[in-house]
């Protein structure tokens, strides 16, 4: 006999769904295809802790993008990608070196410290990318028992500042890396933003060119919720599946993430959004740049524009619109378009920019 279940629900909406942003691509919903995808892998019992059918074939879809020996390990969150991935890479005694302004180093709350013991040594870099002779800096000292070793290489495509590595960028990075006797880590958050701007396949500036893990973002590209560690290189996540679930990261009813990837992932959803949030960050970047006393900051290469203005105008615009401020002691903001960004809030916030500049 069918159990029946109760049809009603005292849910209500409780947000004002036309009230848009520019603060973070994480504001936004999920994209409906996405929502499609869960309810079609809802129903039913399905073998929990990763051994369900739709984790199964997920790993077909990402052999698709990255290769053969890919495999792929859903998790929850951003943080708890880096975090496990790094642990994969690095001993007890490990160092992780990357950018000044990355997002394990600023936005993680020391998660890669705290939780997974390992120290980072961070280099400046002006526009948010490494190459190698800034990983010079802090790559060295391996025989000093007085140091963190490094051994490893932690870069984001694209980066915090919104910049984008060419694929030769990062195989310069990797070559130069191994050679040291480190293994690179990409955070890809935004990883489809950049493919999307370079107009190449991902795997183009990843296991092409001996990336050996990569965190592969879904959140901010039209996912409920859910990120991928990507193991590329197989003698690197050999203890994969311990880490992730030693990091409280092992989702029982997996299906649910792994579906979501699925529906991103298997046509070109994740490439039309990704295309789309560029396309509106152009768009925004255009019409800031016709507004005097506005300067943006850093080359508008994937869905993210910097500007400074006026820290007066910013909290007046604010008001209107929520955005972030990046650095509020020099007046610089950051504007962040989404895959549900539309031209119409794209104008709106240009016109309210230049009303609150001409006030």
């Amino acid at each position: 006999m069918t159990p029946a279940f109760p049809t009603r629900t005292d849910a209500r909406r409780h947000h004002d769904p036309s009230v848009r942003g520019f603060a973070s691509d994480n504001y936004a919903g999920a994209h409906p295809e996405i929502l499609a995808a869960l309810a079609l892998a809802n129903g039913g019992h399905q073998i929990s802790y990763g051994e369900d059918d739709y984790t199964d074939h997920l790993q077909r879809v990402i052999h698709s993008h990255f290769g053969p020996t890919a495999e792929a390990f859903p998790v929850f969150n951003g943080t708890g990608a880096n975090v496990t991935a790094l642990q994969a890479l690095a001993d007890r005694w490990g160092a992780v070196i990357c950018a000044e302004s990355a997002h394990i180093n600023v936005d993680e709350g020391g998660a890669p410290e705290r939780m997974a013991g390992l120290k980072l040594l961070t280099v400046p870099t002006p526009d948010g990318k490494l190459t190698p002779e800034l990983i010079d800096r802090q790559a060295f000292g391996w025989d000093d028992e007085h140091r963190a070793m490094p051994q490893v290489v932690s870069l984001a495509q694209n980066t915090e500042l919104g910049t984008v590595y060419t694929p030769d960028e990062i195989r310069a990075i990797v070559d130069h890396a191994h050679g040291l006797g480190m293994k690179v880590h990409v955070d890809g958050a935004r990883l489809a933003n950049a493919a999307a701007s370079l107009n190449v396949p991902m795997r183009t500036f990843t296991n092409a060119v001996g990336v050996d893990v990569l965190t592969l973002g879904g959140t901010k590209n039209g996912l409920l919720f859910g990120e991928a560690v990507v193991v590329l290189d197989p003698e690197a996540g050999r203890h994969m599946k311990h880490l992730r679930k030693m990091s409280m990261q092992l989702a029982s009813k997996m299906r649910f993430v792994s579906v979501q990837f699925e529906a991103l992932l298997a046509k070109d959803l994740w490439l039309r959004s990704a295309r789309h949030a560029n396309a509106m960050a152009q768009r925004l970047a255009e019409g800031v740049r016709a507004v005097d006393g506005v300067e943006i900051l850093y080359p508008v290469q994937a869905n993210a524009v910097f500007a400074r203005l006026p820290h007066e105008v910013s909290l007046r615009l604010q008001k209107r619109f929520r955005f972030y401020f990046w650095d509020e002691a020099a007046g610089d903001v950051r504007w962040m378009c989404s895959f549900d960004t539309t031209e119409d809030d794209v104008d709106a916030f240009l016109l309210a920019l230049k009303e609150e500049m001409s006030r």
